[in-house]
């Protein structure tokens, strides 16, 4: 069916349940929404327990642990769905260069303290959370609407979990001073994380065939809705603020900005940098990327090596 004969069935409320009952415009722009999906999720599992060793007590440290097999069983259910469309999955998985991975750049800034840990569960799966719940209550993709339904809930608890300790350790006088310099750095991380403004959005097939409902700017409005206010009440400063006459939150600070990875600091001094800037640094990726790569590729490597001796 062409463009239009499909976004009116997907008006009229019915579901896309295969690529039989859609385009090829429509399964590739699913594709790229699904791979972006499963790498996400997938590499969260090395940066986590990266952090994890540095939790307070074995109950903290299993309780990432936990979050990350969680993690682990999203990006399969990604993966899965690709497989259903046709996509080899153990090439895309285990056989790209880890340049080729597409996941948000936050998570290519390793997480070195258990501050860090708990912001991110504060932040980066807040930001999961508002993601995946727009699919969840939007997508025109049945397959993927089910599938959601158990990890909605999951992103809740890991969300929690930041929420729990971030307010534990912000009533601590020493310990707050280092969770506002996670929180330095972090809360503009998560800014760039729902990609690029509306008025430079490059792929339109997402909103135009309802694969998800809510736009960047509106999804980052929404993350913000929750963080700021969170964030405010337990005493830790962040630069956003509501405007009340407009009804949104106002940024307040030149962005995007450029990061320096090595300090974990935002160049405030070099002012505002274009998009076109921001993308050239997503596409170099991170400190971490090849690090976290190669853990999650070692396994398949060494039993290739193994079968071919």
């Amino acid at each position: 069916m062409d463009d239009a004969e499909l976004v009116e069935r997907i008006g009229q409320g019915k579901l896309v349940e295969g690529p039989e009952h859609a385009n090829e415009r429509y399964v590739e722009g699913l594709k790229r929404t699904l791979i972006v999906s499963g790498d996400t999720e997938l590499v969260s599992a090395p940066a986590y327990l990266r952090a994890a060793q540095h939790a307070p007590r074995m109950q903290s440290y299993i309780s990432v642990v936990g979050i990350i097999q969680d993690e682990l069983g999203h990006a399969h259910i990604a993966y899965r769905m690709l497989r259903d469309l046709g996509v080899d999955t153990d090439a895309l998985i285990y056989e790209r260069e880890p340049t080729d991975f597409r996941y948000p750049y936050a998570f290519d800034v390793p997480l070195d303290s258990w501050y860090e840990m708990v912001v991110a569960n504060g932040f980066y799966d807040r930001a999961g959370f508002v993601l995946l719940s727009d699919i969840y209550e939007h997508t025109s993709y049945g397959p993927w609407k089910r599938a959601l339904v158990k990890v909605d809930r999951e992103e809740t608890f890991h969300l929690r979990h930041g929420e729990r300790w971030m307010r534990t350790l912000a009533q601590d006088p020493e310990h707050k001073t280092k969770l506002q310099a996670a929180v330095d750095w972090m809360f503009v991380m998560t800014l760039e994380w729902f990609g690029l403004p509306d008025d430079l959005k490059r792929h339109k097939e997402q909103l135009g065939f309802g694969l998800k409902g809510k736009s960047n700017d509106t999804l980052r409005q929404e993350w913000m809705s929750t963080a700021v206010p969170f964030c405010e009440s337990i005493g830790i400063d962040v630069p956003a603020h509501l405007d009340k006459a407009s009804g949104k939150y106002e940024i307040d600070m030149p962005f995007p900005l450029e990061f320096d990875e090595g300090e974990k600091r935002w160049l405030l001094e070099d002012g505002e940098i274009t998009w076109d800037q921001v993308l050239t640094r997503w596409k170099r990726r991170g400190p971490s990327n090849e690090e976290f790569v190669a853990q999650l590729q070692a396994g398949y490597r060494d039993l290739r090596v193994g079968l071919a001796a």
